[in-house]
């Protein structure tokens, strides 16, 4: 990976971190964006990290200029990406950046200590993604899957995918790129429902929820209490509680416990539909930390559900997509340019 960080103070205690990880090998550093474009062209690194202020060029242009000319991960590291910032996560995220972690507060080595595992653990799982960054390429490879007739050799799913009344979504911060590529290519006329629980920092999904509904055909909105899911909409669980359905297909909210880890919980919206569709529902888990929505897509393979998870390339499964595979639970792993295709093939089933 290359590290561009414009603080010496920053750049010195971000690559003692790193290079404490076996798991993480640190090809380059750079102190601006322009420097880094030369350093990451050299080293072709897996990953980049940068901060997003820097002089001669920002992280923003940084993104810009690396998804345009050789399309790589980039995860911004800032102090400018936290809850009160907003705008400048989803300019990034729109740039192309898979991902943003902030940084600690004080800057002292010991707080940054305190992130290592996960921040490593975030390089980890987006050194396993595959980036395209031309839309018009990706569109190429969906439009080729559905031509090939991509269900058509799966008897499994042929069976049972005409009986499949909603779509769920689980998902973490670092795939909101991908969820915006895979909604953005859903036509407005699609069929079922899309009942969505994302981990994101808290006050910021309404500003996803806007950026979404901009991006796609779909209508997006955050589920409402005692709302039914309709075609065309994709609903979004609401920022501190678990979004399930009731006994009459309704959505109610639920307040986490104080031993649950996640809130909102995949895994709990996974068992809730699971409850209430039973084979019905078709279920993608996308790359993210932690073990949240493994056990949910369980209970859906279980119920009879069709389930999904995205492939990482790169020769390893992280987080949610690890464990969920280590629990039998996902029927098919597919790439990013292959789940668009088979929601649609579901749909037409």
């Amino acid at each position: 990976m290359v590290l561009v960080e414009d603080s010496p103070i920053a750049l010195e205690i971000l690559q003692q971190l790193l290079k404490s990880s076996p798991e993480v090998d640190l090809v380059g550093t750079a102190r601006d964006g322009l420097e880094g474009l030369e350093v990451i062209d050299r080293t072709q690194p897996d990953v980049v990290c940068t901060d997003l202020f820097m002089e001669n060029m920002d992280g923003l242009e940084l993104t810009q200029r690396v998804m345009a000319e050789s399309p790589r991960p980039i995860l911004v590291i800032s102090n400018f990406v936290g809850k009160k910032d907003v705008d400048n996560v989803f300019r990034l995220l729109q740039a192309g950046a898979l991902d943003v972690f902030p940084k600690p507060i004080t800057g002292s080595p010991t707080d940054y200590a305190k992130v290592r595992d996960d921040l490593i653990t975030k390089i980890k799982i987006l050194a396993s993604m595959k980036v395209d960054g031309n839309p018009q390429k990706l569109s190429a490879a969906i439009e080729s899957s559905i031509s090939s007739s991509f269900l058509g050799t799966n008897p499994q799913v042929s069976n049972i995918a005409s009986s499949v009344q909603a779509i769920a979504l689980g998902a973490s911060t670092s795939s909101l790129q991908t969820i915006q590529k895979i909604l953005k290519q859903l036509p407005r006329n699609f069929s079922l429902p899309i009942i969505c629980t994302l981990h994101i920092s808290g006050g910021s999904l309404p500003e996803l929820v806007n950026w979404l509904f901009c991006e796609c055909h779909l209508k997006v909105k955050i589920a409402e209490l005692g709302e039914t899911p309709t075609p065309r909409t994709v609903y979004f669980a609401p920022e501190n509680s678990h979004l399930e359905l009731d006994v009459q297909g309704k959505f109610t909210y639920v307040r986490a416990t104080v031993t649950e880890k996640y809130c909102p919980s995949i895994t709990v919206m996974f068992k809730s539909l699971a409850k209430y569709y039973g084979r019905a529902i078709a279920a993608v888990l996308l790359s993210g930390l932690g073990s949240d929505g493994a056990e949910g897509l369980q209970a859906i393979s279980q119920a009879g559900g069709i389930t999904i998870a995205q492939h990482e390339t790169g020769g390893g499964l992280f987080g949610m997509v690890k464990q969920a595979n280590s629990l039998n639970a996902v029927q098919h792993m597919l790439g990013i340019e292959e789940i668009t295709p088979f929601l649609l093939q579901i749909v037409s089933s």
